[in-house]
């Protein structure tokens, strides 16, 4: 089992978000990826992006840019 650690969490409103987030994510250099939403949050699609919480800023500037609305921030231990 991998251990649990704090990460940042983004979780989307609808699926073809998550889908845009995450084919733009590598050109702004962010290396998290999709999974299904963890238990503790809701979200409207079921999928959120984990990555490292120190990435939060460029996460934040890549939702701006590509006009992804909805998405909601978090930072978990998962």
């Amino acid at each position: 089992m991998r251990p649990r650690s704090l990460q940042l969490v983004i979780a989307f409103d609808t699926t073809a978000a998550a889908l845009a987030f995450e084919a733009a994510a590598p050109a702004a250099g962010l290396a998290g990826r999709l999974i299904p939403v963890p238990t503790a949050i809701t979200a409207g699609c079921g999928l959120a992006w984990r990555d490292d919480p120190a990435s939060r800023d460029a996460a934040s500037a890549l939702l701006a840019r590509e006009g992804i609305a909805g998405a909601s921030l978090y930072e978990l231990v998962i």
